[in-house]
């Protein structure tokens, strides 16, 4: 079975280089459509998407999951340079956080 072409993430910006709406898909970023009008824009790649679904599928190719019914656990690992580790743990001890703690409010506040 297929997802809702509806619970994939979307976007609508405005294309001052085409003097139109463009919608755009963070699972499919090949993917765009140019319309006048907001809501043709995101029909529009919507419907393009359901296409793209299909030809997939016929394909016998995988196709990606939504971002909105995956599940996330809540951790991911990050690796940086020694320097920059110890640079942030002090930031951390300076103002009283568990590095754990600093690095999610730096992440929030970005």
């Amino acid at each position: 079975m297929h997802p809702q072409v509806t619970h994939y993430t979307y976007r609508v910006t405005w294309s001052p280089d085409d003097d139109e709406f463009l919608a755009t898909c963070a699972e499919f970023p090949s993917l765009s459509w140019l319309a006048s009008l907001q809501i043709e824009a995101l029909q529009g790649l919507q419907d393009l998407v359901r296409e793209v679904i299909a030809d997939m599928e016929e394909q016998g190719e995988q196709v990606p999951q939504p971002f909105a019914d995956r599940s996330y656990s809540g951790k991911f690992n990050l690796r940086v340079g020694e320097s920059l580790h110890r640079e942030l743990a002090i930031e951390a001890a300076q103002d009283g956080l568990s590095l754990n703690q600093y690095i999610l409010r730096k992440l929030r506040a970005a």
